[in-house]
C-alpha cells in the first residue's frame, strides 16, 4: 500500500499505513487491533475525519469493527478487491493444509456460505466505494471462481448492500493497490463520495 499512501499524502491526506499479522487472529480480533492502533495514534486522535483505504480482507476487518463499534470520526471508506460476499476459493480450498498454513484462521472465515463472516456482517451503513479488478494472473484460481474475477474474488462478490459506488478496473488482486487508475479513483472517492 506504499504507492497508494504516497499518492494520498501528495493530495494532502495524513496517511497511516497499518501492518497487521493477517493470519494470526480472527477477523474480529484483527479489526479491533488495527482500528484501535489507528485511534491510538496521537496524530490521528484529534482528526475530524478518519478515512479508510483497504485491500482484500482489510475491508472485512473494517466492516467487522464498524458492525460492532461507533466511530464518530468515520469519513469515507474505499475497499480494493474486497471479498464482501466471500470467495469461492475458500469454499474449494479452505480445508487444505497449505491454505490454512498460508491464510490462517481469518482466511477460513471468508467463504461464500451464509455463516461466513462477510455474510454475517450484513449490509454497510457508511460511505463506501468498492474498486474491483477484472484481470487474473492465476488461471487455476480463476477456473474455480464464477464470473469475471481478479484471481482471488469475483467482481460480483466484491459488491455489498449499502455501498455508495462500485467500479471495475483492469487490475489483478495482488497489484490493484499499485494500479494508477485505482489510486486515482480512490482519491476521487475520498474527496467526492463517488467514482
Amino acid at each position: 500500500m506504499e504507492k497508494m499512501g504516497e499518492a494520498l499524502a501528495r493530495e494532502g491526506f495524513f496517511v497511516v499505513n497499518v501492518d497487521y499479522p493477517s493470519s494470526s487472529f480472527s477477523i474480529q480480533e484483527l479489526g479491533d487491533r488495527v482500528i484501535q492502533a489507528i485511534r491510538a495514534d496521537e496524530d490521528i486522535a484529534g482528526s475530524e475525519k478518519i478515512h479508510f483505504v483497504t485491500h482484500s480482507m482489510g475491508g472485512i476487518l473494517v466492516r467487522s469493527f464498524l458492525a460492532r463499534n461507533d466511530l464518530p470520526q468515520l469519513g469515507r471508506v474505499v475497499m480494493l478487491a474486497p471479498p464482501n460476499q466471500g470467495s469461492e476459493l475458500v469454499d474449494a480450498m479452505g480445508d487444505w493444509w497449505i491454505f490454512e498454513a498460508i491464510n490462517g484462521a481469518p482466511g477460513q472465515e471468508l467463504g461464500t456460505g451464509p455463516t461466513s463472516t462477510p455474510h454475517r456482517l450484513g449490509p454497510v451503513d457508511f460511505e463506501l466505494g468498492v474498486i474491483a479488478g477484472d484481470r487474473s494472473i492465476n488461471w487455476i484460481n480463476s477456473m474455480i471462481i464464477d464470473g469475471t474475477d481478479d484471481g482471488k474474488v469475483s467482481v460480483e462478490r466484491t459488491e455489498i448492500d449499502g455501498m455508495s459506488d462500485h467500479v471495475v478496473i483492469h487490475a489483478t488482486h495482488p497489484f490493484i493497490m499499485k494500479n494508477a487508475e485505482a489510486i486515482e479513483k480512490t482519491i476521487q472517492f475520498l474527496k467526492t463520495g463517488a467514482f
